[in-house]
């Protein structure tokens, strides 16, 4: 959520960044809501002051027996309660809709951003590893034929629809390995507090990182009113809602292993085969907590910590720095990840990496005691991918197999594989 006090300071700076994501002009329009809503506040205090004033006089009238005065005074104070109520009201009415409003707005991108309308115009920041070169036509994932026998989507739409899988025996495995290498790396040699919370989160927690009011088509919505979480980082940053940390605790930096769910409303006909685009996946997400002096630098740490993960298992892969007309919403810079996947012949997206600024933080009213003023200020948030689990067995099965159907697995996750080094054509692990 935005500072109305620097809207009010800097409408045009404001409307300036709007249009750097291709936004129109809505200072105009907030400052108006919010000058009627400031109006209605002050008439109400004006007409306290005056009802208070005549509450003084009522007594010392009715004292000295002055009965019109008496009584021109208590119908003053009934207009005069009358009128606060209203005006309390409306300034009260005027500012939900303020909130609404600035709610619904995206985050102002930083100056560094790279200006464009869509993933066209992203910049390549730097890229790791080269794609291997084949000896034979390498396929997609699910036409490995190792990976048939343990990938099962007809068992899966049978039971839940379509955009699901089921894994089973070496495949399963593999991706149960993965999760525990990219918790054991950012544990280890990261300094990220593992951490373990619900996936099933109250409607405030959404709100809080940005997730509602405006994306809740995209998301699961039980009957009893909790929200399955799209990601980790809902239940991550929400631990500090409403709290005044201790600035010497910060940062924070977490890491948890979760499952997502994601309705994925909107994408009809992108990525339907294979399970690249699920509604049910897990991920290892990362989530900081820092102050207002840290949090761009934290930004390149962590972006750090998800290319360890490629680089450990050994996948080639670029980073790119997303435009100002692909942002998500609650971004100020977003660094992406792609990983090279050889049987699609390009790379997809695996981590993306986001600085929030104090954009969540005003929705959660999550603060610190700044050491500089000893005054409260908003945290400064950051979250990324450490990576899609799902999206990563993809990648260490395409780039991993053999002309004979079998895939080569990398050195990092044999300790996890009980030694394991290969999965067979067969489906098994040997």
């Amino acid at each position: 959520m935005h500072d109305i006090r620097a809207i009010r300071e800097n409408p045009a700076a404001f409307d300036a960044a709007l249009s750097r994501r291709g936004l129109a002009a809505m200072s105009d329009r907030i400052l108006s809501l919010d000058a009627n809503r400031r109006a209605r506040i002050v008439a109400a205090e004006t007409a306290q002051a005056d009802q208070n004033r005549a509450s003084k006089d009522v007594g010392a009238a009715k004292a000295r027996g002055d009965d019109a005065e008496f009584e021109r005074l208590r119908t003053m104070i009934a207009e005069k309660k009358a009128d606060v109520t209203k005006m309390q009201a409306e300034a009260s009415l005027l500012d939900g809709r303020l909130r609404e409003l600035l709610m619904e707005i995206p985050n102002l991108p930083l100056d560094s951003v790279p200006e464009g309308r869509d993933e066209s115009d992203n910049v390549e920041l730097r890229r790791w590893g080269s794609p291997r070169a084949f000896d034979f036509a390498p396929v997609e994932h699910y036409e490995i034929a190792g990976v048939k026998p343990g990938m099962d989507f007809e068992t899966a739409a049978k039971l839940s629809g379509s955009r699901f899988v089921v894994l089973k025996g070496g495949v399963a495995r593999i991706h149960r390995a993965l999760a525990q290498f990219m918790l054991d790396l950012h544990v280890t040699k990261h300094d990220l507090q593992e951490t373990w919370a619900p996936v099933l989160v109250l409607e405030e927690m959404m709100v809080g990182t940005g997730q509602l009011p405006k994306f809740g088509e995209d998301s699961y919505l039980t009957r009893e009113g909790y929200w399955l979480i799209p990601t980790s980082e809902v239940t991550l940053t929400n631990t500090v809602n409403g709290d005044l940390v201790d600035h010497a605790s910060l940062p924070r930096r977490m890491v948890a292993h979760s499952q997502c769910f994601r309705s994925e409303a909107g994408s009809a006909g992108r990525d339907t085969t294979g399970m690249l685009r699920q509604h049910q996946f897990e991920k290892v997400e990362m989530v900081s907590i820092t102050d207002a002096d840290t949090g761009v630098a934290e930004h390149d740490r962590m972006t750090r910590c998800a290319e360890a993960v490629l680089e450990a298992l050994d996948l080639p892969y670029r980073t790119i720095v997303l435009c100002t007309g692909d942002m998500g919403f609650g971004a100020r810079i977003t660094h992406d990840l792609e990983v090279w996947l050889p049987g699609q012949d390009k790379y997809r997206e695996i981590s993306s990496v986001s600085y929030c600024g104090d954009f969540q933080a005003r929705r959660m009213n999550a603060r610190y005691r700044s050491d500089k003023t000893g005054k409260p200020e908003f945290v400064h948030t950051l979250n990324g991918s450490g990576l899609a689990v799902g999206r990563t067995l993809i990648a260490v099965l395409e780039n991993g197999q053999q002309a004979d159907g079998s895939v080569l697995l990398p050195q990092a996750l044999h300790p996890y594989l009980g030694g394991a080094t290969v999965l067979g054509a067969d489906g098994r692990l040997g």
